[in-house]
C-alpha cells in the first residue's frame, strides 16, 4: 500500500466551470437568422458567382481538337 494519504476532492479544488464563449459557427447561423433575406441573397450572389467563375474557366480551359 502507499504511505501516502489520499487527497480528497474539495468544492474549492474543483475547477470553475464558466461556458465558453459562443463559436464563430454560432454566431454566424445567429446573424443569418436576424438578417435573414439579406443574408440569403449575398449567399445567391456568392453562389451565381462561384458557378460563373467555374464556367469561364472551363471555357478557357477548354480542349481545341484538330478537324
Amino acid at each position: 500500500m502507499s504511505d501516502k494519504p489520499e487527497a480528497i476532492a474539495t468544492p474549492a479544488d474543483a475547477p470553475t466551470t464558466t461556458t465558453p464563449p459562443p463559436s464563430f459557427v454560432k454566431q454566424a447561423m445567429r446573424n443569418m437568422v436576424r438578417k435573414g433575406s439579406k443574408s440569403l441573397f449575398h449567399f445567391g450572389l456568392t453562389a451565381a458567382g462561384f458557378i460563373g467563375f467555374i464556367l469561364v474557366v472551363a471555357w478557357l480551359g477548354r480542349p481545341t481538337l484538330p478537324q
